[in-house]
């Protein structure tokens, strides 16, 4: 794939509202519940926040955070591996810091949500029901 295809076929790929988040929201808001999304005044912009509780939620897509990066690392070019060490570090540093904050931190993983979506929303009910 040449340089200007493969920056075409990136530039296509969704930072917020992807799948899996829309799949979350939908069955959270069919429970009643309400969320700001990506809160631009905490750290790494959550992908949904329920303020009252302090639980900040990050729907993360497998590669783009590097799930089991260290199984496939070696397959990447020195530039995606680069990259995706790099949003691993940042999802660290803003994980920290919001619990630092009093947050509680929910992470769900793409593969979860497609593999198994009502473990996942109990999970971020736990949470809720937590605080």
């Amino acid at each position: 794939m040449s340089p200007e295809v493969r920056s075409a076929v990136m530039s296509k790929i969704r930072s917020k509202d992807t799948g899996p988040e829309r799949r979350i929201a939908e069955l959270l808001s069919a429970l009643g519940y309400r969320w700001e999304s990506h809160a631009k005044d905490l750290p790494g912009r959550p992908d949904l926040v329920f303020m009252a509780q302090r639980v900040a939620v990050f729907v993360d897509g497998d590669f783009w955070h590097g799930w089991r990066f260290s199984q496939w690392r070696d397959k990447l070019s020195e530039a995606w591996e680069a990259k995706i060490e790099a949003n691993r570090r940042r999802d660290i540093r803003n994980r920290r810091r919001l619990r630092r904050m009093g947050w509680r931190v929910v992470r769900l993983w793409e593969h979860q949500i497609e593999r198994d979506c009502d473990k996942c929303i109990a999970k971020i009910l736990s949470a809720i029901e937590g605080a």
